[in-house]
């Protein structure tokens, strides 16, 4: 049977665009926004990673308040208050309307947002599921206090203010304030809920103080236990062993610099003078070439050519770990171990060129967030990564550890947490979710290093743990015959009764001497 054939014009009719923002609206499993309480999770850390990044860029120690409000059947209110800089009016439609536009995204700089996707998600995941929009309270410190509803245009990627109010700021408040009504979620005291994601944070910015309450009214307050506000990461220059013929054509086409030299030597890191020469030699293209008039072709050759070069590792002077001591005092302040470690390794680089720092933690002992077994907190820049665990770099590092060998039982319930935080201009996220790290290979064997190092000190004091209860069991099994054994060594020895006294008292003494004062 013959089918009549369509024309190109109608195939192509109904041949339409879409923004970034409609296509996120359709696919928000990939922000994360999937599962009832993974989604009520995913929009706290939304609003309270943006509330510690505008603190941080303040230069400000972090209050912030976090308060989920049930108001029906897995319908709930969420407000993240902060006390940072605040918000101009004219920036409030950008900031939480606008996907993929922020003052980090386009920066080679550490932050724990990287796209400029996250607030504005939280923003679109209310919208879609209340039809309401979000409300936005701020005030940078002037007379006034701005209260705006904003709403995302799907179709456009563009915010709209709805409704704006402003009064007196007679309390001279500063900072944001964000609310957000949601449905189609679930709150609970799981590990993947919101209060895990807040004492996790708590534990990595030990700098910043948090109040959350939760909907049946109980109040828990995350007390900062350092009063020191970390400091600033800087912005890097690309390393030429990262680039790519795409990048490189980017940024030569937006360079002021008027010749390939100035350019390379310039808008890079590690490129000498004799770098430049040696780039020349190798990829056959004169440093004296216009940066704007470069083809595609020669950007090749370029990278080309950087990949023969041997240059030095890129700066890490732009990274900000959280540190060793910082580490350590967040977990004991949060889990009350009996025995800490933290180590901040040195710097790398992986893809050749994207510098990074790894830093582990390990905590035995204390308010354990699991039954048995091993608890895994894993970060990236300081963010809590709570759920894709299994499909993550730092999880399976962890997991390869044969942990036999520092002492740490299978099967026992070992009270044992092991923290990890990648810090990194780039963190090489598996999803637009930004919840599991990619394993590349220089990632995955510096956290597999740095668990190792930390299971040789975890394995001294097991040792000793272990010892001492050996020696107690000893001690504690001798004390029970000591009255026996006296009364008969008195009547071998003849003695009277109150000379049992004094031999008990003999027999205490020696076991003492070898293992040491009972704790009754």
């Amino acid at each position: 049977m013959n089918q009549e054939t369509r024309h190109a014009n109608d195939i192509f009719k109904d041949f339409r665009t879409q923004s970034v923002s409609e296509f996120f609206r359709k696919n928000a499993a990939m922000l994360g926004y999937t599962g009832k309480i993974r989604s009520l999770t995913t929009l706290v850390h939304e609003g309270v990673t943006n509330a510690l990044d505008a603190c941080e860029d303040a230069r400000i120690l972090p209050e912030i308040k976090v308060e989920i409000t049930e108001l029906g059947t897995e319908h709930y209110r969420v407000s993240v208050e902060d006390n940072a800089s605040g918000i101009p009016l004219s920036f409030i439609p950008e900031v939480f309307g606008r996907m993929l536009a922020g003052s980090k995204a386009h920066r080679n700089i550490q932050s724990r947002g990287q796209q400029g996707i996250g607030i504005s998600g939280a923003v679109m995941y209310s919208q879609v599921t209340t039809g309401k929009p979000s409300t936005v309270i701020t005030s940078t410190g002037d007379s006034h206090i701005i209260k705006c509803d904003v709403q995302i245009d799907v179709e456009r990627n563009i915010g709209r203010i709805i409704h704006k109010k402003k009064r007196e700021n007679g309390e001279n408040w500063r900072g944001t304030k964000l609310i957000f009504d949601v449905k189609e979620v679930l709150y609970n005291k799981s590990r993947y809920g919101p209060y895990n994601y807040l004492r996790m944070t708590s534990i990595s910015n030990p700098h910043a103080h948090i109040t959350f309450i939760e909907p049946d009214g109980t109040r828990i307050v995350f007390e900062r236990s350092i009063a020191s506000v970390p400091k600033s990461p800087r912005e890097t220059k690309p390393h030429p062993k990262g680039i790519t013929p795409h990048d490189l054509l980017l940024m030569a086409r937006y360079t002021d610099k008027w010749t390939l030299s100035s350019f390379l030597f310039n808008d890079f890191v590690r490129i000498s003078k004799a770098r430049l020469k040696e780039t020349e030699k190798k990829s056959g293209i004169s440093m004296k070439k216009r940066p704007d008039k470069l083809t595609w072709k020669e950007a090749e050759a370029l990278v080309n050519a950087f990949k023969k070069i041997k240059f030095m590792a890129p700066p890490v002077d732009g990274l900000i770990p959280i540190g060793e001591e910082n580490i350590k005092k967040g977990l004991e302040s949060t889990i009350q171990p009996n025995f800490s470690y933290a180590v901040t390794r040195s710097a790398l680089t992986y893809r050749g060129g994207i510098p990074f720092i790894v830093e582990v933690g390990i905590a035995y002992g204390g308010n354990h967030s699991t039954n048995n077994g091993t608890d895994i907190i894993r970060y990236a820049n300081g963010a809590p990564l709570i759920f894709d665990q299994g499909g993550c770099a730092i999880t399976e590092a962890v997991n390869s550890v044969d942990w036999k060998r520092y002492g740490v039982r299978e099967g026992d319930k070992t009270p044992l947490t092991v923290f990890v935080n990648v810090v990194s201009t780039h963190i090489p996220y598996t999803s637009a979710g930004k919840q599991a790290v990619a394993k590349e290979e220089e990632i995955f064997s510096e956290v597999r290093n740095g668990i190792m190092d930390g299971g040789r000190i975890l394995k001294s004091f097991l040792r000793g743990k272990r010892r001492a209860y050996e020696k107690k069991k000893k001690r504690d099994t001798l004390r029970k015959y000591v009255p026996e054994t006296a009364v008969a060594l008195s009547r071998l020895l003849q003695e009277k009764k109150s000379s049992t006294d004094t031999i008990e008292k003999k027999l205490l003494a020696i076991i003492t001497k070898k293992y040491g004062e009972s704790n009754e």
